[in-house]
């Protein structure tokens, strides 16, 4: 008796399953682990992370949040409680020391702001101890990531020539699990995670969606950053 072959018909087809990329992205972390991947290898933010109002920690918020109040009928005065929650847009800004594109989640007030003092660089490197609480723990890791290029140290080191301070730099770095690496090894680290961020950048444009690097790959570039104090 002849076998009858097996049917080819899509209904009975064998179903091919696509293998899915299985390393979660950074925005589907809880904001606790974000904070603890972004400010790993960074000196502390002295005025501490923002428990009431989390997503400030990942933009430039200006040290705003939502507020509450009443509308009240201008009829029967009658009032009826609100909120008003911050002006906040997704812009892409222009960073002179990194030489590229930051794409950052920014206030309306910050962002007037940042046009009066001369662009995202002067911003993030205020020196004023108001301008360091408004930045909050996203500003703070983008200062930390301009303090670290050659254009921000040249120009720290012609401030100091200026008022005739030495000229002394830092040769080594600490790491975190307190070891010493060269200070050219800590910026060749740090340019790798730029070519990182550089290659989201472009999957952005393109049409991908946002929180997509391989945080894996990124991670073993971070894992072992330098460790320093500004």
């Amino acid at each position: 008796m002849a076998v009858r072959p097996p049917s080819t018909s899509p209904l009975t087809a064998p179903i091919l399953h696509r293998a899915l990329h299985t390393t979660p992205c950074l925005h589907a972390r809880p904001a606790a682990s974000q904070l603890a991947h972004q400010h790993a290898n960074i000196p502390p933010y002295p005025h501490g992370i923002s428990h009431w109002y989390k997503q400030s920690n990942f933009g430039l918020y200006g040290a705003s949040r939502p507020q509450s109040g009443n509308t009240v009928s201008s009829r029967t005065e009658t009032k009826n409680r609100r909120k008003w929650f911050p002006n906040i847009h997704s812009q892409r800004l222009w960073s002179e020391a990194l030489d590229r594109f930051v794409r950052v989640k920014v206030q309306a007030r910050v962002m007037r702001t940042i046009d009066k003092v001369g662009g995202l660089d002067e911003y993030l490197l205020g020196e004023k101890a108001g301008r360091v609480r408004e930045l909050g723990m996203g500003g703070w890791a983008l200062r930390w990531r301009l303090m670290r290029t050659e254009k921000v140290r040249e120009r720290f080191r012609m401030q100091r020539v200026a008022m005739g301070l030495p000229e002394g730099g830092y040769e080594e770095t600490m790491r975190v699990d307190g070891g010493v690496v060269s200070e050219g090894e800590a910026v060749e680290r740090e340019r790798a995670i730029d070519r990182l961020l550089d290659k989201e950048a472009k999957r952005e444009d393109a049409g991908v969606e946002l929180g997509n690097l391989d945080v894996a790959q990124m991670g073993e570039v971070v894992k072992e950053g330098p460790r320093a104090t500004i």
